[in-house]
């Protein structure tokens, strides 16, 4: 059985970067990528919001070069998804693709979570080319111009008073009569002019062309369907944390995100750490991922010192 002295679980900015910083600390890192290599960057196309680029990067170039970056440094990089696991005692036993067994001293976990879709399949048509899971990372491109966001809690509020400082108007698509996000959240929406509230409404149909999304078709809640002209369509209806396979021995919260110790990447069993968005409830940003994957690593490290 081969042994590592820190696996690391999950192919995005947390598991490269963690991998870089293992691999400078020579802990021999061995990283599976999973189903998404790259993790939910790649979805996108330029970011424009990552330090060091001042015109931008291509979100799948980024990821590339980190992978590059940690198989350069001597990180072992492996397609392959980790099927089940025992982390109730040291060296933790891990499977990978149902065949291949691990024993690992330490294992960071940086699976990281996947945004809620609709599941029409004209919203998966035009994913990247208007339909995004993030204002912040993607609002910057509809400067000017006329948006969407479904949902109706805070995340939703948040991301739609986001977009109203840089678009023209936004629409909000809410399924209910009401708003389920806060009372403080509610006055913010209610405070800004140029969001426009659609109430029990559901998406029908994202609409557009080759140059990507140019309106969504709707249906009111007595059955009546009309359409609405945006260039973007932004899903806000919450998050699913990929820690499924963890959560016998991990501690997680209500949502399904693993809870660390303070701002260090501890989780509640010793010799395991979680770095990016599967811990993550509110930044979900590509730098921060990278920087919990870095505390990772060197808490891993400290640990094994130890």
């Amino acid at each position: 059985m081969e042994k590592v002295k820190c696996l690391i679980i999950g192919g995005g900015p947390a598991g490269y970067t963690a991998a870089i910083y293992a691999s400078r600390a020579a802990l021999s890192p061995v990283l599976y990528e999973g189903l998404e290599p790259g993790g939910q960057l790649t979805t996108t196309t330029v970011v424009e919001n990552y330090p060091g680029f001042p015109l931008g990067v291509d979100a799948n170039a980024l990821m590339t070069d980190m992978r590059k970056q940690a198989e350069n440094l001597g990180a072992d990089i492996r397609r392959g998804v980790v099927t089940s696991c025992d982390l109730s005692h040291r060296p933790f036993s891990v499977t990978v693709d149902s065949e291949t067994t691990l024993e690992a001293e330490t294992v960071i976990i940086a699976t990281g979570a996947t945004a809620r879709y609709l599941g029409l399949s004209s919203e998966q048509k035009f994913r990247g080319l208007g339909v995004s899971a993030c204002a912040t990372c993607d609002g910057f491109f509809y400067r000017k111009k006329d948006v969407a966001v479904v949902g109706g809690g805070d995340t939703a509020c948040e991301e739609a008073t986001y977009l109203a400082g840089l678009c023209r108007k936004v629409y909000m698509i809410v399924r209910r009569n009401v708003l389920r996000a806060s009372v403080a959240m509610q006055r913010k929406v209610e405070a800004t002019p140029n969001i426009e509230i659609l109430w029990e409404c559901n998406t029908r149909e994202v609409l557009g062309d080759a140059g990507g999304v140019t309106g969504a078709r709707l249906e009111r809640g007595n059955g009546d369907i009309f359409d609405i002209k945006i260039d973007g369509f932004f899903l806000a209806i919450g998050h699913n944390p990929q820690s499924a396979l963890f959560k016998p021995w991990v501690a997680t919260d209500p949502e399904g995100y693993i809870i660390t110790d303070g701002r260090t990447s501890h989780t509640n069993v010793e010799g395991v750490f979680a770095a990016g968005d599967v811990q993550d409830p509110r930044y979900r940003q590509a730098i921060n991922a990278a920087a919990s994957g870095c505390r990772a690593a060197l808490d891993a490290e400290k640990f094994l010192k130890q």
